[in-house]
């Protein structure tokens, strides 16, 4: 793979791929410590909650950074700042310490990735961009269940008790996962291209005294970032839905085992695959038009799934879905990292992570509410879930949401023609 060739990139995908696996071991550290600390599943539902909070002023952070450090930098400093708060937590058994940790832990995190995607486009050709995003992309999603499965194997090894820890069940878990920060930060610190990546800034203090500090709304001024947004919330909106009320569907309507389950799941990922494919294809003539069939493409997929009688029609429907949802990702991604540049970029990124965050777990949470509340409808002789109904709803707003996706000029909609 030609993009595994280049330095600068191979070092950023093998710090991520390190620290993804930490950051998903980290996330269920943090998930069974919390149950642990209070014995309230409520309790659970707490740091998910502060973590997507914890986004909202990481976001904002990320805007003002980004117009005085350059993105090494920023990224470096943010590896180490999460090495140090995952260290610090087994060292306090209270819910509060838990909970405030988790908070700044996605402040940082949300400052680290907008940087590290606005870095991609220094490391890699234009071209290549929707596979390097992709690729990036999976090592935070791809890494779910590799990290489950080391969290339960160190979570088994509980530390011999030396008066400093509250924790000693979670403990080597939080240790091992700053271990793999400070793995990032060292990968990072070698990319050579990333050095002063940054737009040229001010030359005196002068200069930084009267410079507009950079916001994170400013990002929604920048016409690019508008066109793209409606393609990110869909995305979230879809997969929130997915994500709250798939299993449900699955077990319930569909009377699927935890197996069959299981090989949904799967399923995903062989499309999220064949998606990185599709995505580097298209995106060679019209970014904007990528996104834009992208999310047309998971809209209709969620809908024929809500409504799909057959276990089979449901797993293609799956391995659809993947693809359609990494095409839009991939393409909005690369889309406004050819658009943007310098400072902008970063913001727009922000914007982007912002908006995905909170669109998962807002969709996640109402989806929820809507299948209970709506319980059962009858409609002529057949009755229909309130799962299959939002299911259904939310497909067909994901599809009308596509059309918003529109082109903001020549020099931005298209991705330059492959290289011989």
């Amino acid at each position: 793979m030609n993009l595994l060739r280049r330095p600068g990139f191979r070092r950023l995908l093998v710090g991520q791929t390190v620290s993804g696996l930490g950051d998903w071991m980290g996330t269920f550290a943090f998930m069974a410590l919390a149950l642990e600390v209070s014995d309230s599943p409520a309790a659970v539902g707490g740091i998910l909650t502060l973590r997507l909070l914890g986004a909202a002023p990481g976001a904002g952070l990320a805007a003002r950074v980004a117009s005085r450090w350059d993105r090494r930098r920023t990224m470096v400093a943010m590896d180490l700042l999460r090495t140090g708060i995952v260290i610090a937590v087994p060292f306090v058994h209270e819910l509060w310490w838990v909970y405030l940790w988790a908070f700044v832990l996605e402040a940082a995190g949300i400052i680290f990735v907008s940087s590290r995607d606005a870095s991609v486009p220094d490391l890699v050709d234009e071209t290549d961009l929707p596979l390097a995003n992709g690729l990036v992309l999976g090592t935070s999603y791809g890494a779910i269940p590799v990290g489950a499965a080391l969290f339960a194997g160190l979570a088994a090894v509980s530390l011999s008790s030396t008066g400093l820890l509250a924790d000693e069940r979670y403990a080597l878990v939080f240790f091992v996962d700053a271990a793999t920060f400070v793995v990032s930060a060292l990968a990072i610190a070698r990319i050579t291209e990333l050095a002063g990546a940054a737009a040229p800034g001010p030359t005196t203090e002068a200069d930084e005294a009267t410079r507009d500090p950079i916001r994170l709304r400013d990002a929604w001024r920048v016409p690019l970032v508008r066109s793209v947004m409606p393609a990110t919330t869909a995305v979230a909106v879809g997969l929130g839905a997915l994500f709250s009320l798939g299993i449900v569907l699955i077990r319930d309507e569909l009377d699927a085992t935890d197996t069959e389950y299981g090989i949904l799941i799967a399923l995903f990922g062989v499309g999220a695959a064949l998606g990185l494919w599709a995505a580097q294809q298209l995106g060679h003539r019209d970014l904007l038009a990528a996104t834009r069939s992208g999310v047309l493409g998971m809209g209709a997929l969620v809908a024929v799934m809500s409504l799909s009688p057959w276990l089979w029609l449901t797993f293609l429907g799956a391995i659809g879905f993947g693809a359609a949802a990494t095409v839009a990702l991939t393409s909005g991604m690369s889309a406004l990292q050819t658009g943007i540049v310098g400072d902008e970029r970063v913001v727009a990124f922000a914007a982007f992570q912002l908006v995905i965050r909170v669109g998962l777990g807002v969709s996640a949470v109402i989806a929820g509410l809507l299948a209970d509340a709506i319980g059962v409808v009858a409609l002529g002789d057949r009755d229909l879930a309130g799962t299959r109904l939002v299911l259904l709803g939310s497909g067909l707003l994901v599809s009308v949401s596509s059309f918003l996706v529109r082109p903001v000029g020549p020099s931005v909609a298209s991705a330059p023609a492959a290289q011989g």
